[in-house]
């Protein structure tokens, strides 16, 4: 009777937090944010912050388990999930050789509040595709400690190495709605709180997680990873 009443609470602790399927809760880890726990789930801050009760400026300890899905009733289901990526029609992702043949000139332009500026002057090697979950960005070529530039005005929300596959990694806030990320840097030049402007050289270019020297740019709104060549200005 006891085994069984173990078994039992042990199924239970572990409904609770896979959710059948879509992870319910999270562990905070030396070095995370609510920043890049929401990028790695694809979930907006602000929305983890309204479930878990956190008020700005959402500071979280290590070892602190933290909802990061809707409790039921509640609105805000994951903005993004691989599942909803295989599903997801292509929001018009340009083909390769036609965004090349776009890059010729203006440096920023604004959309909406934001004036954005292209990250790196490497090559575009890899478009976004809403249909493939390693693709929620673009690829920009370059050389070991070409610069890395914020590509709007805003706020460092995350600077570190915590997910595995985007290197050294940079996260800007530049609005309520917007955020975007750097990743694969060789050197990380801002921290956590910097504010940085338009075309401030923040990074230096690398390979860290990625098989070759690059910069893997996403753009994404209220959490959700949406294509940057229909922000960022044609050149």
């Amino acid at each position: 009777m006891h085994c069984l009443l173990k078994t039992a609470l042990l199924a239970l602790l572990i409904f609770s937090i896979s959710g059948c399927g879509s992870l319910v809760h999270y562990k905070v880890k030396e070095g995370d944010t609510l920043y890049s726990i929401g990028w790695r789930y694809g979930q907006d801050a602000k929305q983890i912050a309204e479930w878990n009760k956190l008020r700005a400026p959402y500071v979280i300890h290590q070892g602190q388990i933290l909802r990061i899905s809707a409790p039921a009733g509640m609105p805000g289901e994951p903005l993004f999930t691989p599942l909803q990526a295989t599903k997801t029609s292509a929001q018009g992702a340009t083909e390769l050789a036609q965004s090349r043949a776009a890059l010729k000139s203006p440096i920023s332009q604004r959309v909406g509040p934001i004036a954005w500026h292209w990250p790196a002057d490497g090559h575009l090697i890899s478009t976004f595709s809403a249909r493939k979950i390693d693709r929620k960005g673009i690829n920009i070529s370059g050389t070991k400690g070409d610069a890395v530039r914020a590509a709007a005005l805003g706020k460092v929300v995350y600077s570190g190495s915590g997910l595995a596959s985007y290197g050294n990694l940079l996260i800007i806030k530049h609005n309520e709605n917007y955020l975007s990320a750097y990743a694969h840097n060789d050197q990380l030049l801002v921290k956590e709180g910097d504010s940085v402007s338009k075309g401030q050289r923040v990074a230096t270019m690398g390979a860290t997680g990625s098989d070759k020297v690059m910069l893997h740019f996403e753009v994404r709104y209220k959490g959700n990873p949406v294509d940057p060549l229909k922000h960022l200005p044609k050149r």
